[in-house]
């Protein structure tokens, strides 16, 4: 249930979670941080007792729910080298989602027997888990926003009151089942995609009695999906010379499990008006697939037979954008080259542009990064974050103009990565031909150094695989959207500086972090942009000889969350370009030409 779904305006308050395990341990703490530091103690309590593959099993658990957390990651395979070849258990794995997972990898590969046989495997464990989360919910229910000891009400308003929390806790079990360890957000329409992606995989295996009792299955969560509905109609007509389609009806069990789910809503909605509480239904069973065709991935079509449908059952919605999707607007610049857009590209809101800067102002950058970039800047002072095979060193632009007007560097130079950085903005808002106004919210100038001695047979990356605004899910094909995640940007761009290092090509990678869709080599004026979110996965290959830097930009349409150095930064520039008329006015050298 989300938070704001079930609010009371009286005293009485109702709360429709039952603690979890962690949250109960760590009662005061979020609950998924509190996840995060038992696991991480677990995983050091072992490492110390030199019970080297519990503490592989402890860091492999914590990985896969914070599948961004590159330490982890590196000390799993730290213990899997020391441990030798051992079998990772995921502590906190769910066993119906985990046969789900496996049977959408059996279904992308088009496996279809295996793929039906996981998917029923995760179906039997989902209605199983569903009793024994109900079951937790039976007993003391928290009660929010006041003391237990002084709760002031008659016994048969305590009696309703305890359980109608104990409904709202039951009925919140949908999302529970659906959401994965360590995650905060379900996957979107979990228990109807098991009933679509069976339709299809038994279709492909010849069984169309079971398509034609899945797609029904399905239709009772989305009676109006009109791929599925054209899907159920072909079934029908393959079995007419054989028997009447019409016997053939929707799962039991699916119609069961809808029918208390609406019957649960229903004794919700009367409760809160006999209790004077406000219930909203949260939509347990969205889906972006039901209401957009064009994020349903066609699958199979090629071989069907000439007088079949086009069965449009991919399964995998592509990353939603809540705003009109739009590119190829003017570059502003006469000098700017247009190179790829995101079709070139293999992908969503993406643009590659050359000569945003010329070759005397990447010189000139270089010279600035080499006098005020520090190691471990922008990264919580760890000189190498993302990889020990590289050093990192960083800048922010009010850091410049404050080396600048300190005369550390030229401040005519300093000031330069103030332009640069605006220019590139500009072009950003204006080539996706953005309606409102694209503010900074992250300004970084950032070098990479192989370290020498450390490149031989190197096989991991200078910046894994990751999206700019969510946590990227690999194996479950999602971008979570939540914290610690960027979750306010909206669009990133990368300005290179040099070419003179080897390695270190920025790369976009399918949803799966793997599959290579788009390789830019970086070189001096050359930029690279898009849009923020998981539709967008990329990273760095690794730099093996000398250094990569780029000015990194991150951008907002929310006021809200603009840099706040970048506005100290507008003031700085503010003042200089005051002092610098009045100089002018006087004929005075300017403060930058002393």
């Amino acid at each position: 249930m989300s938070q704001n779904s079930y609010s009371k305006q009286s005293p009485l308050r109702l709360v429709g979670k039952v603690v979890g395990f962690w949250g109960f341990l760590f009662p005061q703490g979020d609950g998924n941080e509190s996840f995060r530091l038992g696991q991480r103690f677990s995983c050091s309590r072992q490492k110390i007792l030199n019970q080297l593959e519990e503490a592989a099993n402890a860091a492999h658990t914590f990985f896969m729910a914070n599948p961004e957390h590159m330490e982890m990651q590196q000390d799993l395979e730290n213990y899997k080298t020391m441990a030798g070849k051992v079998r990772l258990v995921d502590r906190e794995a769910k066993p119906h989602m985990e046969n789900y997972s496996a049977g959408v990898k059996h279904y992308d590969q088009e496996e279809y027997a295996l793929a039906i046989e996981s998917l029923e495997r995760a179906l039997r464990g989902y209605y199983t888990a569903d009793v024994e989360c109900r079951v937790t919910c039976e007993g003391p229910q928290r009660f929010e926003e006041y003391e237990y000891l002084e709760y002031k009400a008659d016994l048969y308003e305590a009696i309703a009151d305890h359980y109608m929390q104990i409904l709202v806790c039951q009925h919140e079990c949908v999302r529970e089942l659906a959401t994965r360890p360590g995650r905060l957000s379900p996957i979107e329409n979990y228990l109807p995609l098991h009933y679509d992606y069976l339709q299809f995989a038994y279709y492909r295996v010849g069984e169309y009695v079971k398509a034609l009792e899945c797609a029904k299955s399905y239709l009772l969560f989305h009676p109006d999906d009109e791929a599925v509905l054209e899907n159920a109609d072909y079934y029908k007509s393959l079995l007419e010379e054989t028997m009447d389609p019409e016997t053939i009806k929707p799962r039991k069990e699916a119609a069961k499990f809808l029918r208390r789910h609406k019957l649960e809503s229903d004794l919700l909605q009367m409760g809160a008006t006999g209790l004077g509480f406000v219930y909203t239904e949260p939509s347990y069973w969205s889906s972006s697939s039901a209401r957009q065709d064009e994020h349903r991935v066609p699958s199979g079509v090629n071989s069907e037979p000439a007088d079949g449908p086009a069965l449009s059952v991919g399964k995998k919605p592509a990353p939603r954008m809540d705003r009109e999707l739009r590119e190829g607007g003017s570059l502003l610049y006469s000098d700017v080259q247009f190179i790829y857009n995101s079709q070139q590209l293999n992908g969503t809101q993406r643009v590659l542009l050359d000569n945003v800067i010329s070759e005397e102002e990447c010189q000139e950058l270089r010279r600035v990064a080499n006098g005020i970039m520090l190691a471990g800047d922008g990264y919580r002072g760890k000189s190498s974050p993302h990889t020990p095979n590289e050093k990192f060193e960083g800048a922010t632009v009010l850091k410049a103009l404050k080396f600048g007007y300190e005369g550390r560097v030229p401040l005519k130079s300093a000031r330069l990565f103030y332009d640069v950085s605006e220019k590139a903005r500009r072009i950003v808002e204006s080539y996706f031909r953005l309606n409102s106004t694209l503010y900074f919210s992250y300004t970084h100038m950032v070098c990479r150094t192989a370290l020498p001695g450390q490149q031989e047979k190197r096989n991991d990356l200078s910046h894994p695989i990751h999206a700019d605004n969510c946590l990227l899910d690999p194996e479950a094909s999602e971008c979570w959207k939540e914290p610690p995640a960027y979750t306010f940007r909206d669009y990133s761009a990368l300005l290179y500086m040099n070419t003179d290092f080897e390695g270190g090509e920025f790369i976009f990678t399918e949803m799966d972090a793997k599959t290579v869709t788009a390789s830019i080599k970086p070189k001096c004026g050359r930029m690279i942009s898009f849009s923020s979110g998981g539709e967008n996965p990329h990273g760095v290959k690794a730099v093996t000889k000398g250094q990569r830097c780029a000015v990194a930009l991150w951008f907002t349409l929310d006021p809200l969350y603009r840099e706040l150095e970048r506005i100290q930064a507008d003031e700085v520039i503010a003042t200089l370009d005051q002092e610098h008329r009045g100089a002018s006015d006087l004929n005075i050298n300017p403060k930058d030409e002393l």
